[in-house]
Parts: structure tokens; sequence; C-alpha cells
């Protein structure tokens, strides 16, 4: 483990500090990483730095080498579109990293649940995701660049499938079956943690953080994750316009499709959407805002039942329940 004495040294020798004091500034709200904003001479800066075992309850480790893997999204990102992310300014050891700070960039996340919600936002961000996917779809170089297959799985796919096949009999056919697909499809760079947590609301427009989870693999996962996260919120705090804005999500995503059938896409999201809905009850990583039993019944057996009967995911969305009939 590194010390942040350490992270100070390799600043300055990144040309990011000087010989002045420099003062890491820890910032919440992550489980896998230590984050600190730091003041240059240049102006903030975000550094970043990942944790082998996560911040929660349950034992999940998961292999540092993700914050290599999320410095290679962001450029990848940045290529096809540089307002979507910012700027990585250096590399330093121990998989760290230095990124541009964004002043005055609300948390997405935090403007939801403040009851500030913008539907055209979340269009943006659907029609982001989708520029990133059109942009590295069938890329054998980009294929290349993310050989993250064994990290996606410690972070995605055992947590919130596996496990919670390997306690749920009945489900367990269809999310064994959910994973196998979901790790086989080789398609498009994955961002793998699309979540409001995540995103800040730059002047109206969506700038992408946190890409540890990022894999060549099925674009879908993305848009699910996302709508996962609308829908939970929507239970949480009773607003139509959360629904809404998933729906204003998976349609703009929809219309950036240009490397598959849509339909085929749309379906395997819903399906991951099923499967997502019941790990952030039951999984590795429940949401920590769910502690209403009757919300976390809510999100259980409406999932449960789509897990068993899959729907497209602007179907699962149109016929979203946020409370009991």
């Amino acid at each position: 483990m590194i010390a942040t004495a350490d992270i100070v040294r390799e600043l300055r020798a990144a040309g990011l500090a000087g010989r002045e004091d420099v003062v890491l500034e820890p910032l919440t709200g992550g489980v896998s990483c230590d984050v600190w904003k730091v003041d240059t001479p240049t102006g903030p800066i975000v550094v970043k730095r990942p944790l082998p075992q996560l911040r929660v309850a349950a034992e999940w480790l998961a292999p540092v080498e993700r914050g290599t893997s999320e410095v290679r999204w962001l450029r990848r990102a940045r290529a096809v579109d540089p307002a979507i992310v910012p700027e990585v300014l250096a590399e330093l050891p121990g998989h760290a990293f230095a990124m541009r700070f964004l002043p005055g960039c609300p948390v997405w996340k935090d403007e939801l649940t403040a009851g500030r919600v913008d539907i055209r936002f979340a269009a943006e961000v659907g029609r982001s995701i989708a520029e990133v996917h059109a942009a590295t779809a069938n890329s054998a170089h980009d294929r290349d660049a993310f050989p993250n297959d064994a990290m996606f799985r410690a972070l995605r796919v055992d947590p919130f499938f596996l496990h919670v096949a390997q306690k749920d009999t009945e489900l367990a056919p269809a999310l064994y079956a959910l994973a196998d697909d979901l790790v086989s499809r080789k398609v498009a760079l994955v961002h793998g943690d699309v979540s409001p947590k995540n995103i800040l609301v730059n002047a109206g427009a969506p700038v992408f953080l946190d890409a540890e989870c990022a894999v060549y693999g099925d674009p879908a996962f993305d848009p699910a994750f996302c709508v996962t996260h609308l829908l939970l919120k929507a239970v949480w705090l009773d607003d139509i316009r959360l629904v809404e804005s998933a729906a204003a999500l998976v349609a703009a995503y929809r219309a950036g499709i240009s490397w598959e059938v849509a339909d085929d896409l749309l379906l395997r999201a819903g399906k991951l959407t099923a499967g997502l809905l019941v790990a952030r009850v039951d999984g590795k990583s429940p949401a920590p805002y769910l502690t209403d039993a009757a919300h976390r019944r809510i999100v259980r057996d409406q999932a449960r039942a789509l897990i068993l009967a899959p729907q497209p995911v602007d179907v699962l969305v149109a016929n979203w329940k946020r409370t009991d009939p």
C-alpha cells in the first residue's frame, strides 16, 4: 500500500505539485478507492488510488490494476468526445492516477435525491454512452486494449449475479445463464459503472467518472446499470420523473445503436436490469438507501418476476411500479 507521502512525492515528480506543502483532502462517497482533492499551482486536481478490499460488509476483493484500466477508458472516451470525461494528468505508482478536477459540477445522484430531475439530462447520458459504444464496436484494437475479463468478473459478475445465484435456487438457472452470456459477448467498450454517483452535471452535459470496471464486452450492461439505479431511486423517492428519466435514457441510447439490431440489445439490457435489481437488494452490495423493507420488497418482487419472464428494457421501464399495486 502506498503512503500518502509517496503520493505527494509522485505528484511532484509528475510536475503536478511544487515544493510547497501539499494537502490531500479526502473525498467521500465511494467504496472502491481512496480519492483526494489536491490544490496545485495550476488548479485543483483529483488523485485516485484503488483499494484491494472494497469498503462493504461482505468480503469483496478486487485487483488494483483496475486503476490502469480506468485511465485507459477515460483516454479512449476522451478521444470519442472530450466533453464527457475529465482529463487524465498523470499515472502514478500502485495504479493510482491524477485527473483534472471540475469545479462547480454537481454529482447527478445529488441532484436527483434533492428533487432536481432533468429528464433531458438523462437522455444526454444515454446518448453519450451510445456514442462510446458505437465508436468502439467490433474494434480489434479496443478489444486488445482492454483484456479485463477477470477484473469485470470480480467487480460485476461475481458480486451481482453469482452471489445471488448461489443463494437462490429458483433464480439460479436464469442468473447463471445471464452471467455466462454477459462474459461471452465481446462487442464494444463498456464503462461498467454508469451510475448517477459517477456522473457529473457540467452545464447540462454529463461527465463520466469511475470506469474501474471497464471491459470490452456487452454494451447492454451500461444502460442496464444506469436504468437500475434510476428505478431503485424511483421506488425510494416515489418519483415518477425518475422512471421517465430511465425511459428517456433508453430512448436516446436506442437511437444511437448502429452496430447491431436494437431490439436484440434492449432485450439483453432488460435481462441484465432485472438481475441487477435483485442484486441491489439481495447481492453483495445492496443499495444503501433502500433501508425500508417495503421498498426492498417492491423491487425484489418485480425483479424476480422479470428474471423469470424477461422483457426488453424499454418495456420493463414502462411497466415499473414505484409502490404496491
